[in-house]
């Protein structure tokens, strides 16, 4: 029994080609031992620092972690939850300076920050000047958000893409227990690229969660772009460092590294394609299973996705958008329908990357051309509010009677 099929506490969920049944929580615990596990097959001596404070839908990670305790400590990782949100930030803000004093045992220090949205809104100096000040090349922070859309434990509803962007802090929105684990491992590969730190959200829906996952170390294969060079200083952070030149480095090099990263290893794709695309949708998250669904409710399978000219693109990284992919997308289309929980994100860095274009498509998304809401902004997005949206903008096109009919059942369900 190793370390990573161990984390389950239950080996009787173990299955075969290193598939393991588990948790979004006990996923997001595998993460440091996954990336620790990868550093040493790649010559490195690291450690990892994890330290937060619970809350839902993050409320059972640090018990989880806890229970690993062994795991991690056979790993160099070490775990300790914060006074509060802000504090805990601090320390991991610290791993980062750990080259900048002299020897140390160690190439590198990743850090995992974990708590709730209104702890994610109280850390937002911290978060801001860390990421200002940058990661080290061995090292990467990976910023765990805890959002609870519905306030199903939380005295206010919140989503903190829009706190991280104020700290000009990347985001990664994984859709299922794979996802965290994958993306997890892409997160901290990007903070060592980039010298930023790097946000993943985490739902209630998906934390809580069960699913067979893949857990093997070297599932995911990290390309580092070739595409385009960082300053000659490098992007990472030093000491002495003005404020003025960390502004300069994370807005002239470490974002557009961001996209590049983005671009180099495929993580926005299309998931549904058809060979002479009209209709699009770009999503993210859950979202994009929301679509997935409401495209089955509506009937809409192989042949009705090639009538309509339906083309999904899945969005890994909401912000910054990484624009050469969504062109690519966007080139034939007619209409975008924009489907992504809470207050927009995407949908405006679609209409400024567009803009432009000698045909670009139509763009709607919280709103229709008319201005009249199409999907909320409050609450939660459900695969029947967008079934609904997907049928409205289907309707004004010309269809075939049956694709029509199976539309109208759907609704009429």
């Amino acid at each position: 029994m190793n370390d990573l099929t161990a984390i389950s506490l239950d080996d009787k969920y173990e299955l075969e080609r290193g598939q393991v049944f588990i948790t979004g929580t006990q996923a997001l615990v595998r993460i440091p031992i996954m990336q620790r596990q990868r550093d040493v097959a790649a010559g490195l001596k690291t450690g990892g620092f994890i330290s937060g404070y619970r809350g839902s839908p993050l409320g059972l990670y640090d018990q989880t972690l806890w229970k690993a305790k062994p795991f991690l400590k056979n790993n160099d990782i070490h775990f300790q939850p914060g006074v509060n949100e802000d504090l805990a930030a601090t320390s991991i803000w610290g791993t980062q300076q750990l080259p900048m004093f002299g020897k140390t045992d160690f190439d590198g220090v990743f850090g995992i920050w974990y708590g709730k949205g209104p702890g994610v809104d109280r850390s937002g100096d911290v978060f801001k000047h860390g990421n200002m000040a940058g990661t080290s090349p061995n090292g990467g922070v990976l910023v765990l958000m805890g959002d609870d859309h519905m306030a199903k434990s939380s005295t206010v509803a919140h989503q903190s893409e829009q706190a991280l962007v104020a700290a000009m802090i990347p985001i990664l929105n994984p859709a299922t227990v794979q996802e965290y684990l994958d993306y997890g491992l892409y997160g901290i590969a990007m903070s060592r690229y980039s010298g930023a730190w790097v946000g993943m959200k985490c739902l209630t829906d998906t934390v809580e969660s069960s699913a067979t996952a893949y857990v093997g170390p070297d599932r995911v294969d990290i390309v580092i772009p070739e595409d385009i060079e960082p300053p000659e200083d490098g992007v990472h952070i030093r000491w002495p460092d003005s404020s003025l030149a960390q502004e300069t480095r994370l807005m002239r090099h470490k974002l557009p590294m961001i996209k590049a990263f983005v671009r180099a290893n495929g993580l926005d794709k299309i998931t549904t394609d058809s060979s002479e695309r009209r209709f699009g949708i770009v999503t993210t998250g859950k979202s994009w299973l929301d679509v997935e669904q409401a495209l089955g409710d509506l009937g809409i399978h192989e042949k009705e996705i090639e009538e309509i000219g339906l083309s999904v693109y899945k969005v890994a990284c909401p912000w910054p958008l990484e624009p050469e992919g969504l062109v690519e997308f966007a080139v034939g289309l007619d209409e975008i329908l924009v489907i992504e929980e809470k207050r927009s994100l995407i949908e405006d860095q679609i209409a400024k990357i567009l803009y432009g274009m000698e045909a670009h498509p139509m763009l709607v998304g919280k709103e229709d051309e008319e201005g009249e809401m199409l999907l909320p902004s409050d609450g939660e997005l459900t695969p029947a509010l967008v079934a609904k949206a997907i049928a409205s903008r289907l309707k004004l096109r010309d269809l075939s009677d049956s694709v029509m009919e199976g539309i109208s059942v759907a609704e009429a369900r």
